[in-house]
């Protein structure tokens, strides 16, 4: 009898251990949700919100930012910017998110015509002066676009330049938004512009050289040439994405302008490779939808 009654106190310890070891981890908070859901639920609160209806922005760029050649052979034509512009015909980001008359005092235009990535950085000074709500960036393909494929910006100097703009930005702006376009794909460009004898006289001017030179050449050198080009371009692409990525408040635009379908329609009529006004207008609503977008 004896012997019964230690084997059922100890079989009732065990149990009521086995009890409140469970009991303990729920009031713990559950031991196999750590890092869990609700690990998750605290990460989100945290996480600031994107705000899909910013009251003021501005553009930092290049070339396709300042409208080259939309309106004008050789010039910029700020009017019709994606970003900034107040045409009706672009309709551009700033009109949509802050309405005409808002824009025309609560959007700057700091993008400059042949800017680099290493440009960048001053344009975001000019930039943070006007303490905008939202910036938005479309860089790097005049890093690509250079006299030949040996002078393209090393990857690893576009990165380190890109991080420098963005630090630039928070030093001042901590909060402001940012909205990065991908670099276009400047071989779909060319093989839509050297159709048009006109553009391919413009282009030998000196317009995107290791892309757009011997236009009409389909030898290996020449393929081989452009194919380096874009490589290049999606390797300043993912740069742009992991660098984007580690800051909570910007948004990189997932290669959309890259995976847009340039034709001609698009494309100005003087150039045959810079965005015309309807290309312009496209890159507007990219960017967009992209800007007000909700993230879940």
């Amino acid at each position: 009898m004896r012997m019964r009654n230690r084997r059922v106190r100890a079989v009732l310890a065990v149990t009521g251990a086995a009890v409140l070891g469970l009991a303990g981890c729920d009031a713990l908070g559950g031991g196999g949700d750590s890092g869990g859901a609700g690990a998750r639920k605290a990460k989100a609160a945290r996480a600031p919100s994107w705000d899909t209806s910013p009251a003021s922005m501005a553009a930092v760029g290049d070339s396709i930012t300042r409208g080259f050649d939309a309106c004008t052979v050789l010039q910029d034509c700020p009017e019709v910017s994606w970003a900034t512009g107040a045409s009706t015909e672009v309709n551009s980001l700033a009109v949509r998110l802050l309405g005409a008359s808002k824009a025309a005092t609560h959007s700057w235009n700091y993008a400059v015509t042949g800017a680099r990535m290493a440009d960048l950085a001053g344009q975001m000074t000019r930039a943070v002066a006007e303490k905008p709500q939202l910036v938005t960036v479309m860089a790097g393909a005049n890093d690509a676009c250079r006299e030949s494929t040996a002078a393209m910006t090393p990857v690893a100097d576009f990165r380190a330049e890109f991080e420098e703009a963005l630090r630039t930005l928070r030093g001042s702006l901590p909060k402001a938004q940012v909205y990065v376009a991908s670099v276009p794909n400047l071989k779909r460009l060319w093989s839509q512009g050297r159709t048009n004898a006109l553009g391919k006289q413009i282009w030998k001017l000196g317009i995107c050289p290791s892309m757009l030179g011997d236009a009409d050449a389909l030898d290996a050198a020449a393929t081989a040439r452009r194919d380096t080009v874009q490589r290049r371009v999606e390797d300043y692409n993912k740069v742009l994405k992991e660098v984007c990525a580690k800051d909570t408040r910007c948004r990189f635009d997932g290669g959309a302008v890259y995976d847009f379908r340039f034709g001609t329609d698009q494309l100005s009529h003087w150039d045959w490779f810079h965005p015309g006004k309807d290309g312009q207008a496209r890159l507007a609503e990219i960017a967009y939808r992209k800007v007000t977008e909700r993230v879940t």
